[in-house]
């Protein structure tokens, strides 16, 4: 099922920094995490990018449920499957037992059918209608002073002059505290949540589709955490995302309306502790990292803050934090005439349609200044991501408050990294921040 014949594109020294000549197919495994342990696998999907796009895995010893899937690496070929949540569903096949958006199947109506990102519209839509308003411009305007305020405070925090944990001293502490404002949790429980969070992502001591006895106990506590606290919305709803879940009722397939149920409500707030501030304490991160590997662009926007709107979708395309998603193919149908069957699975790779080629010119420079940006880092049509403004906002206030209090940031070690290949995972950065 793959061509290995070169497929269009740009040619010449502009088209690829990649060397693609000593890659192979054959034996690939994009399930053997041990691929993603230093960070997405440039190479690797530059040669897929260029001699099968769309392309059909194997399963391997790693792969869960013992099934293949497609991977599609192309820009556009990803936006036509996303433009067509009819033939490629977040849910699953029709009478299928699982789904969702993980390569590994997960329980129809436990956590395909129920996830937020893992349901299809019309109920996707509706419950999104609910939660819509608390990210929304005006509200996000009312925060930015707040979140101002909470970077500046947390860097006066952090030790100058000598090696400190950026990842956890810095990019973790704003998106969780930004999370915990959503979502009505008490600053003094954050740190609770994201160990939980951290436990549940991290595939360290496991494979896919395997879990670990510290991943089980940790859902369990995030779990028990979420059912108390959700209860106490109910007695005494707040200002928050949570709270307006909890009170709402959405319309069903049947026409009546209803409250959610307490799955889905439990399913939601570790949805959002998860994806709400993991992805976005990554993208600071690797950020502030390619900041650091590309100086002149660092002196680029101290010079120039006006360039910090581009410089933060640069640094989404760059660090692209969900790796990928899958869709299930609901009915027969083609990705760039690729013929598929009901009941594939369908990988869709974000972190490479980044890099296409034939979209971003050299999409291995490092350009705060780059327009025009098309990524996907947030995702794209019915699901883009809920958060993806309150995101960019937490990522350009946290760039001017370093660009206020220091000259310069080295990197002090190498950055440790999730084994992971679900999302762009950081563990620890260790830099040094020189004060201006």
């Amino acid at each position: 099922m793959t061509d290995l014949a070169p497929t269009p594109g740009p040619t010449g020294p502009d088209a690829t920094d990649l060397d693609l000549t000593d890659l192979d197919l054959t034996d690939l495994d994009l399930t053997d995490l041990d691929l993603f342990a230093a960070g997405f696998p440039d190479e690797v999907f530059a040669r897929l990018r260029a001699y099968a796009p769309v392309w059909w895995h194997e399963p391997t010893v790693h792969t869960p449920d013992g099934t293949g899937f497609w991977v599609v690496s192309r820009h556009a070929d990803v936006l036509e499957v996303v433009a067509d949540p009819a033939t490629f569903s977040s849910e699953g096949a029709p009478g299928a037992a699982g789904g969702g958006t993980l390569i590994q199947d997960l329980p129809f109506g436990f956590a395909a059918g129920v996830l937020l990102n893992m349901s299809d519209d019309p109920h996707h839509q509706r419950v999104r209608r609910l939660v819509t308003p608390a990210v929304a411009p005006r509200a996000l305007a009312a925060m930015e002073g707040d979140l101002r305020a909470r970077s500046g405070a947390i860097l006066d925090a952090m030790p100058t002059g000598e090696v400190a944990d950026f990842l956890v001293g810095v990019a973790v502490e704003l998106p969780l505290q930004a999370t915990a404002i959503l979502l009505g949790v008490p600053e003094e429980d954050r740190h609770d949540l994201m160990a939980w969070s951290n436990a549940t992502l991290d595939y360290e001591g496991r494979e896919l589709g395997e879990s670990s006895e510290a991943a089980q106990h940790a859902a369990q506590a995030m779990a028990a955490y979420g059912t108390a606290l959700i209860e106490a919305k109910r007695r005494a709803p707040g200002d928050d995302m949570l709270s307006a879940l909890v009170g709402a009722e959405v319309e069903g397939d049947d026409g009546e309306q209803a409250p959610l149920g307490e799955l889905e409500l439990q399913m939601f707030f570790s949805l959002l502790i998860a994806a709400g501030s993991e992805t976005t304490r990554n993208a600071i991160a690797l950020g502030v990292a390619a900041l650091v590997e590309h100086p002149d662009q660092w002196a680029r926007i101290d010079e120039d803050r006006s360039l910090l709107p581009s410089a933060v979708e640069e640094i989404l395309r760059w660090t692209s934090p969900t790796l990928y998603n899958r869709r299930t193919a609901t009915r027969d149908g083609a990705i760039a005439g690729v013929p598929v069957r009901q009941g594939d699975k369908v990988t869709l790779w974000w972190a490479s349609a980044n890099n296409d080629e034939r979209v971003f010119d050299q999409p291995r420079r490092f350009d705060v200044r780059r327009d025009p940006n098309p990524h996907v880092a947030f995702g794209y049509r019915t699901h883009f991501c809920l958060g993806a403004n309150l995101a960019r906002l937490e990522i350009r206030v946290m760039l001017e408050a370093l660009l206020e209090r220091f000259s310069s940031i080295e990197l002090a070690g190498p950055i440790e990294r999730f084994r992971t290949n679900k999302h762009a995972g950081v563990r620890h950065m260790p830099v040094v921040l020189h004060p201006r």
